[in-house]
């Protein structure tokens, strides 16, 4: 049977999982290092192409190489409840066996599709997966879901338990904010944590400021203590601001978390992961972000438009002689073909490419 058959297979009427709603799953969330650090879940950003690049540059699953766990981009569950939105959405769900563990990241106001996504999940063998309750666009949270969760907290326990129901063995977690407006934490928390999941991540904001001010971890950490007060096994997780992996592992100290979740750091540095890894050449920067490109043809081309690809051009071009130059030109192709041309007279221009170090 095929992949896509068996997907729509399990849009069948199913009978309850052996597992109950109730049960606490913690599965590879136990088994993590101390002070783990976790690739954030970014829309058009953690596509199967720039994990497979961070998972080999950052030598994944190697002394010293991270990160520890990878996520998906997320993925709606009302458009994987349609006949005819799930093709278009499954290219999100595409990873390699380096990438482990690897969580999807799903999101809905309504249980059935989110139980129904959650199966899906755990059929083609993803190790976790988290709710985005806190993802701030307008659009989604206008769905009832990302952060709109927090404003309509009576769909909080039917949504877990569905995601769990149709999860089975493998954990769910949940990534939120501090609140909508404002710190809901000595409510919301809470009535996460009467969910029984097995890790939560917080994102040091509210949904009001988006990323227009730093992070509170002080809200974070104050969090961590509602968490560890349950006398629940249930990960806590910071987010919001972090640069680097020795701050993260700072961080965890700090402010008492079991991880951290870094988003933002990783754009155009895919040895971000990679704790002796600290200067890259300007010459094998570009050559990876070539093979970046090649690896999105490949995999993302019949899904996704090539200029997804111009914000990592942005980030992968800077701190170097000539780069605003190279940039506007990246910035114009339309092809792979084009890139690497682009790219290929540039090295030739700039023979010492390989001799100017940068930061990584």
């Amino acid at each position: 049977m095929s992949l896509f058959n068996k997907i729509k297979k399990l849009f069948k009427p199913q009978q309850k999982s052996e597992i109950s709603s109730g049960d606490f799953v913690m599965g590879f969330w136990d088994k993590l290092p101390k002070d783990f650090v976790i690739m954030a879940p970014m829309a058009d950003v953690t596509d199967c192409a720039y994990r497979e690049i961070i998972a080999k540059y950052s030598r994944h699953g190697k002394p010293a190489g991270g990160p520890d766990v990878f996520y998906t981009e997320f993925v709606a569950s009302d458009g994987l409840a349609s006949d005819k939105g799930r093709p278009h959405l499954m290219h999100n769900f595409k990873y390699t066996e380096n990438e482990r563990p690897i969580v999807a990241q799903i999101f809905s106001n309504t249980p059935e599709n989110i139980e129904n996504a959650a199966r899906i999940c755990r059929e083609l063998g993803f190790d976790g997966i988290d709710l985005n309750m806190g993802c701030p666009e307008k659009n989604i949270c206008k769905q009832g879901a990302g952060c709109g969760m927090i404003k309509t907290p009576e769909l909080l326990a039917p949504i877990i338990a569905a995601a769990k129901r149709g999860a089975g063995d493998i954990p769910v977690a949940v990534k939120t904010r501090v609140g909508w407006s404002q710190n809901e934490l000595e409510t919301w928390i809470p009535a996460i944590l009467d969910c029984d999941v097995a890790a939560i991540i917080l994102h040091g904001r509210t949904r009001k400021v988006m990323s227009k001010i730093p992070a509170n971890w002080d809200w974070i950490a104050r969090a961590g203590q509602i968490v560890r007060a349950s006398g629940k096994p249930t990960k806590f997780i910071g987010n919001g601001d972090v640069q680097s992996v020795e701050q993260a592992k700072e961080y965890c100290t700090k402010y008492n978390v079991d991880g951290v979740m870094i988003a933002r750091a990783i754009f155009g540095n895919p040895w971000l992961f990679d704790t002796e890894k600290t200067q890259v050449s300007v010459a094998e920067k570009l050559q990876v972000m070539l093979e970046h490109t090649k690896i999105f043809n490949r995999e993302l081309s019949e899904h996704k438009n090539f200029a997804v690809m111009k914000k990592h051009y942005k980030a992968y071009v800077a701190g170097f002689d000539g780069a605003k130059d190279l940039r506007v030109q990246l910035m114009e192709s339309n092809s792979y073909l084009e890139i690497k041309q682009h790219v290929d007279n540039w090295l030739k221009n700039n023979p010492n490419a390989d001799q100017i170090m940068i930061p990584c």
